[in-house]
Order: structure tokens, then C-alpha cells, then sequence
């Protein structure tokens, strides 16, 4: 009887533990598995062996396919101007590369510091690669060394010295 219970026993936990150690398989579509992936990555935009941006992100997967590079865990973006001198940086929590244009989208908590002073907050922004412009449709909040100007929506050059924002809110100090 004893033998009995122990064999009863020993199979009840063998087959308990071979369920609990199968892994579990989930199918993905091939279109949202990556081509690439890295982790903490610096990536150079250039042109004609000329820098106009270097980008560090804290995950970055690349869809060949789709033509788009998507970048997450916190990105930071030094960007320069045409002779490859520093002009500012942007910072979010994450963004999107067009693979084709090497235009920029970035999203949630994004700031762009200038080096002249002048930031700007927003949850939306995109980079123009191209034009070396900044826009967004959406809300935006500018303090400089002499304005603070909120609205909705706004085009400027990547370093904040030129910008355009639509429907404002503020103050700023005028010449008059």
C-alpha cells in the first residue's frame, strides 16, 4: 500500500512539473518582428561626410520592410548646423526614423534645448532632415532669455532662433 501511494505520488509530480517548465509560443506576424536591434546605440546622420545629427537611444528597432526605424527607452538627438557646429538637442521618451528621408519623430516629455538659450517643450515634434527644420502641430511652451510663449502648433530652424508658432499665448518683451 505504502509503494503504491509513493509511485502515485512520484507520476502526480512528474507530469505537474513537465506542464510547469513548457514554455509557452505566441505567433507574431512577420511585419512587427524587426529586421535589427540594438540597445544603448549611437547613430550618426550625415550628408556629403557632413554631420547634421547624432542620435543615442536606449532601444532601437529597424523595419526594413516598412521603411521606418522606431526608437525607444529615452532618446537624445545633438543636432548641427551646416558647418557642423552644435546648435541644440532634443530629448524624449521615444520617436520614429524614416528610413528614407531620415526625418524624425519623436514623442512624449520632448524638449529641444538650443544652445542660444531657448527651450521648448511639447508631447509631439517632428525633424524635418532635409530643411534642418523643427515643426509640430501640436501644444508648445517656448521660454527664452527674454519670452515665454505658449500655443498650438509651430515651425522653426533646429536651433530656435527663427520660429513661427500658431495661436499664442504669452509674454514677450518688444523693441517698442
Amino acid at each position: 500500500m505504502r509503494r503504491g501511494l509513493y509511485v502515485l505520488f512520484l507520476a502526480v509530480s512528474l507530469t505537474g512539473c513537465e506542464e510547469k517548465l513548457r514554455p509557452s509560443v505566441v505567433t507574431l506576424p512577420p511585419t512587427d518582428i524587426p529586421d535589427q536591434e540594438s540597445w544603448r546605440s549611437t547613430v550618426t546622420f550625415s550628408d556629403s561626410g557632413k554631420i547634421k545629427a547624432i542620435l543615442w537611444a536606449g532601444h532601437i528597432s529597424m523595419y526594413a520592410n516598412q521603411g521606418y526605424t522606431l526608437l525607444g527607452d529615452s532618446v537624445h538627438v545633438d543636432f548641427y548646423d551646416e558647418f557642423e557646429k552644435h546648435s541644440s538637442t532634443l530629448t524624449a521618451r521615444r520617436g520614429k526614423v524614416n528610413d528614407r528621408t531620415q526625418d524624425l519623430e519623436a514623442y512624449e516629455n520632448v524638449v529641444v534645448r538650443s544652445d542660444s538659450g531657448t527651450t521648448l517643450e511639447s508631447d509631439r515634434l517632428f525633424w524635418d532632415n532635409g530643411r534642418r527644420r523643427i515643426h509640430t502641430d501640436a501644444f508648445v511652451h517656448i521660454v527664452s532669455p527674454t519670452d515665454e510663449i505658449r500655443g498650438q502648433g509651430l515651425v522653426s530652424d533646429q536651433s530656435l532662433k527663427n520660429y513661427r508658432i500658431a495661436k499664442v499665448t504669452g509674454r514677450a518683451v518688444t523693441n517698442e
